[in-house]
Order: C-alpha cells, then sequence, then structure tokens
C-alpha cells in the first residue's frame, strides 16, 4: 500500500548557528530556543514528544500540529516542505 502526507502548513525557522537565540512566531505564540555551546559547536535542545532532541546549525526547527516542537536537518525539510504565500 502506498500513502501520500496530507498538505499541511507549519510554523518553521532555520537556526544559522551565529545567533544567541532563536524565536519561533505563530498568529497564537512565540517561543524562543536558547542557543548553547558544547565546545566549539553551536546547538539548540528541544523537548519532543520523544524526548530531548538536538538541532545543529542549518537545522530547522518546526512547530509541529500539536504544538510541539523538532528539529529537521535541512535536506528532509527541502525534500519535504514548500514555502506558502501568507
Amino acid at each position: 500500500m502506498k500513502f501520500r502526507k496530507k498538505p499541511i502548513v507549519i510554523d518553521a525557522i532555520q537556526f544559522i548557528g551565529n545567533e544567541s537565540a532563536v524565536v519561533l512566531k505563530s498568529n497564537t505564540e512565540q517561543r524562543t530556543f536558547i542557543v548553547e555551546t558544547n565546545g566549539t559547536q553551536k546547538r539548540i535542545r528541544i523537548e519532543t514528544l520523544e524526548g530531548e532532541m538536538i538541532a545543529s546549525p542549518k537545522d530547522w526547527i518546526i512547530r509541529g500540529l500539536k504544538g510541539e516542537f523538532y528539529p529537521c536537518k535541512p535536506d528532509i525539510f527541502e525534500a519535504t516542505y514548500e514555502a506558502v504565500k501568507d
């Protein structure tokens, strides 16, 4: 059997790596993620439904359908999502 992902619109922001914080805004809320440095590598810790995950520079931070947040690698994001007009 084959399945197609339902078309949904999500809020997302890319973590570039030179910020001290990343702010993801939507129509109903705003969430700030603090960037920390582990040695020479910057990262963001994100509590997800599956537990803590790490966002690395260039990863996208996505707000899911239930308001949850999680990181997404750039290649997966590009293959899965496309920009929409507001």
